[in-house]
Parts: structure tokens; C-alpha cells; sequence
């Protein structure tokens, strides 16, 4: 056979895909649930999502968590090197609380192009103080000392959690499969204590998006979760940390820096 001839094509250097806005995500290699949610908000053909993994434990600590922050740099080096992203998100709650948000946004600028880096502990922060929430009934998957974090990086903004509730679980596999109707039924019970504007759902690994809209429902409050955080029609501009997803409530459009993207 004659491999000899071949014809010579030419093209054009088009724009790429994403025409509306290029994201990137650092998905812990234990997360089975933010990139399945991530494909279900995002507009199919508008917005690029590119993910990479680091590694992370099986089991959640806070020592765990920490030790991420020697591999962020690696991990976000992964996503494609000559492609300036406009966000790239850190998909960890947890870990946000442990290694910090300044750390986690330089770590991830140094391995990669983008000029924005997030994550879901500033976006609820920015989409809490936009809607002017103080107290929020905060449902958590962790252990008590993980938890415990969390809390005290919202003490520190001025958000505080009176009501409290965990299902005490280290095991990542077993967290991502804690089943909705338990996330439902525990974030109703939290709220119903009273005392509280809104609640959160931590962790990028637990199921919420299919119960959110039913929350909501039942206690007739806000409901963020930690993929699904930011309402841009409430959050003005200037302000928007942007979330792993930056969306806004349960089926509504996504903005992200002030691009709408759909």
C-alpha cells in the first residue's frame, strides 16, 4: 500500500470554543458530584468548562485538607497552558476554610492563565452580604473539626450559623452518595429551629441540586449550596466573587463577571 501521497490542506486559526466565557475548575480526585452539576447549569454551547483533578484523601480532616495546598499549583498547570481562562474555580468548601482564599487564588495564578480564581466559601460570602443574610442554618457532611473551620471563616465575615447540623461522615465516597431526600429532609428540620435568614448546603460532593427547588419551597427562605451560590441579579457587579458554578437561583441565567451567559 502507497502511503506516499498525501494532499496538503490549509486552514484558518478560528476564535476556539467558549465564545461566551472559558472557565476552568480543580475538582478533588474524590469529587463524583461538581462536574456532573457543572454539565447540567451551563449553557451547552456557549461557555468552555475545563477541569483538572488534584489529589485529596479519602477521608476528610482537616489535616487532609491542607495538604492540597502544595499541589494546587501542579493541579491548575494541568488545564490547557495557552488558553487564558476567564475564572478558574477551586472546587473545595473545606479546603477553602483550611488553606485560605488568598493562598488558594495565588497558588492557582501561578500555574495557570487567569486573571480571576474562586471558590464556594467567598462566593457565599459575597452573595450573603449582597442579600444582606447575617444567619444562616448551615447543613455540613463533615466531621466536627472540619466543620468547626467553616464556621469560623464565616464568624469572620460577619455571618453566623445558630443553627447547626452534620452528617459527622469523613468518607468522601460516602458523602457524594448521601442520598437527596436526606439532604431535604435534614435542611428542612435545620431551618424549622428557627432563628435563621437562609441555609447552606456545604460540599462540592454532596447531592443538592435536585432538592434545592423543594427547600426553597418548604421553608420559603434562600437556599445556597456550595455549587450553587451566587444570584447575579442580587449581586452587584463590583462585588462578585463568583461561585464554582456562578449561578443564580435554581434554573434562572448565569453571570459571570458581569457576562451573561445565557
Amino acid at each position: 500500500m502507497d502511503f506516499v501521497s498525501m494532499a496538503d490542506f490549509p486552514y484558518k486559526i478560528g476564535t476556539g470554543v467558549g465564545k461566551k466565557a472559558r472557565l476552568g475548575v480543580v475538582v478533588l480526585q474524590s469529587d463524583e458530584t461538581l462536574e456532573y452539576d457543572l454539565r447540567r447549569l451551563l449553557p451547552e454551547n456557549r461557555v468552555a468548562l475545563y477541569t483538572t483533578r488534584i489529589a485529596s484523601a479519602a477521608e476528610v480532616s482537616t489535616a487532609s485538607l491542607a495538604e492540597m495546598q502544595g499541589a494546587l499549583s501542579q493541579s491548575a498547570s494541568l488545564l490547557p497552558p495557552e488558553t487564558a481562562l476567564d475564572v478558574v474555580g477551586y472546587g473545595c468548601t473545606s479546603g477553602t476554610a483550611v488553606i485560605g482564599a488568598e493562598n488558594i487564588a495565588s497558588l492557582i495564578k501561578t500555574g495557570c492563565r487567569t486573571s480571576h480564581v474562586t471558590e464556594p466559601l467567598s462566593a457565599l460570602i459575597a452573595a450573603c452580604q449582597a442579600s444582606k443574610i447575617g444567619k444562616l442554618a448551615f447543613l455540613s457532611p463533615y466531621v466536627a473539626s472540619v466543620s468547626a473551620q467553616l464556621r469560623t471563616r464565616l464568624g469572620d465575615a460577619g455571618i453566623q450559623t445558630p443553627q447547626f447540623g452534620s452528617f459527622n461522615e469523613a468518607s468522601e465516597t460516602k458523602v457524594a452518595h448521601i442520598a437527596p431526600e436526606s439532604v431535604l429532609e435534614a435542611a428542612v428540620s435545620l431551618y424549622q429551629r428557627g432563628g435563621c435568614e437562609a441555609i447552606f448546603l456545604s460540599c462540592t460532593n454532596l447531592q443538592t441540586l435536585d432538592v434545592l427547588a423543594e427547600i426553597e419551597a418548604r421553608c420559603g427562605c434562600r437556599v445556597f449550596s456550595s455549587n450553587l451560590v451566587l444570584e447575579p441579579t442580587t449581586v452587584p457587579r463590583g462585588q462578585r466573587a463568583i461561585s464554582i458554578l456562578w449561578i443564580c437561583e435554581f434554573g434562572a441565567a448565569i453571570s459571570l463577571y458581569g457576562v451573561e451567559l445565557r
